[in-house]
């Protein structure tokens, strides 16, 4: 397993937001993550990724709450709950948030730089910018353009660009049809099928059914924090209980 997470509890305070979580990812697989706004979908990719972990480390020794994370998370055998989001990121495990979230004051160009900061290599930067410019034609008409003035959409296309500049190896693409207009979420899905096909492993929380159950090889249905079922697309829908439960088919 490329990824294998086992019992993955995360508190804050008293709340139970994840509850038990297990997860696997094989190599080069696509896998979706789908449930109900509130489910715990963002929190496991957070904490996957080491962003809970900078937060109990921001809040120690304040009065600003308790934030506790339980369980193991492996990626490519090293288990990695207890490593920075930075050190996590070096492995090439990287995180995509919901709606981008570049740095708003710089250029496009200066962003997907910034993605490649872990290298220092010209040749492979250059690489990785082309596989960027190809995958997203309009990036490339909006080098010089200030981040902050880009769409939903065009956001977080910079964001998965940023995320390849990485060299990554595995991505977690938290939401990606969040805010975003039909025409482009239809774009923006089918390059992002295309860097699977690529051979990137995915990790994929999602709202649009459809698409999730169209990209993914495998399937988990979060609820209230805890998983109730996993599978093929075909076999999730074939269960009446779920599809209109968990799904709202």
């Amino acid at each position: 397993m490329f990824l294998d997470i086992k019992e993955l509890t995360v508190c804050y305070d008293t709340a139970v937001i994840l509850n038990d979580v297990s997860i696997h990812v094989d190599l080069k697989e696509a896998v979706s993550l789908v449930g109900p706004n509130g489910a715990g979908k963002s929190t496991t990719l957070r904490a996957i990724s080491g962003l809970i972990k900078w937060e109990i480390d921001t809040l120690k020794g304040t009065k600003l709450g308790r934030i506790t994370i339980q369980g193991s998370v492996k990626y490519d055998g090293q288990e990695i709950i207890g490593l920075r989001a930075d050190q996590i990121a070096r492995l090439g495990l990287i995180l995509c948030p919901e709606r981008g979230l570049p740095f708003r004051e710089m250029t496009v160009g200066d962003n997907l730089k910034a993605g490649a900061y872990l290298y220092r290599d010209p040749k492979i930067n250059n690489e990785n910018l082309e596989r960027v410019y190809t995958l997203f034609p309009i990036l490339k008409n909006r080098s010089n353009q200030i981040s902050g003035t880009l769409s939903g959409g065009e956001r977080f296309m910079l964001a998965i660009g940023r995320s390849l500049m990485s060299q990554a190896k595995m991505l977690l693409v938290d939401e990606p049809s969040t805010g975003i207009a039909p025409k482009v979420k239809q774009d923006l899905f089918s390059r992002i099928k295309e860097i699977h096909e690529l051979g990137v492993t995915l990790l994929v929380t999602e709202q649009d059914i459809s698409f999730a159950f169209d990209l993914a090889n495998r399937n988990y249905v979060l609820s209230a924090g805890k998983i109730i079922a996993e599978g093929a697309s075909a076999k999730l829908l074939e269960d009446e209980v779920i599809r209109k439960t968990y799904l709202g088919l």
